[in-house]
């Protein structure tokens, strides 16, 4: 006799198979942020009043725009993860599939719309 319900049997997922997963990006993520957030803060501060070709030159340096990068998808990704979890609590039915899909939809674009101004950046200075 299994104690296991018959939906899980029937998709082959039990407990803690897809949670541990989301939990474990969520961590991650985090822990990206908390890394890379004060430098990124440092950066933007220190460009405050800088004109803009000083702040495209900047940017435009290899190393800064490979933490840019890291520091925006690390961004995106926690915080649609973490949507995901809001929108998973409390809607539910057609509601739910619909907020997920639009969800998902407005962070890949908005990641993608960062990235080109990231590459349009390094590769136009």
């Amino acid at each position: 006799m299994s104690l296991r319900n018959p939906l899980g049997r029937a998709k082959g997922l039990g407990s803690a198979k897809d949670g541990t997963t989301h939990w474990w990006h969520q961590r991650l993520s985090a822990i990206a942020l908390l890394l890379l957030t004060p430098w990124f803060v440092i950066l933007m501060v220190g460009m405050l009043g800088d004109d803009l070709a000083i702040v495209r030159a900047t940017l435009a340096q290899p190393v800064t725009a490979i933490l840019m990068v890291a520091y925006l998808l690390s961004l995106f990704w926690h915080a649609r993860l973490g949507l995901q979890v809001v929108i998973e609590d409390y809607l539910h039915g057609g509601a739910e599939l619909l907020a997920q899909v639009i969800v998902k939809f407005v962070f890949a674009l908005a990641t993608i719309t960062s990235l080109l101004a990231i590459g349009r950046i390094v590769f136009t200075a």
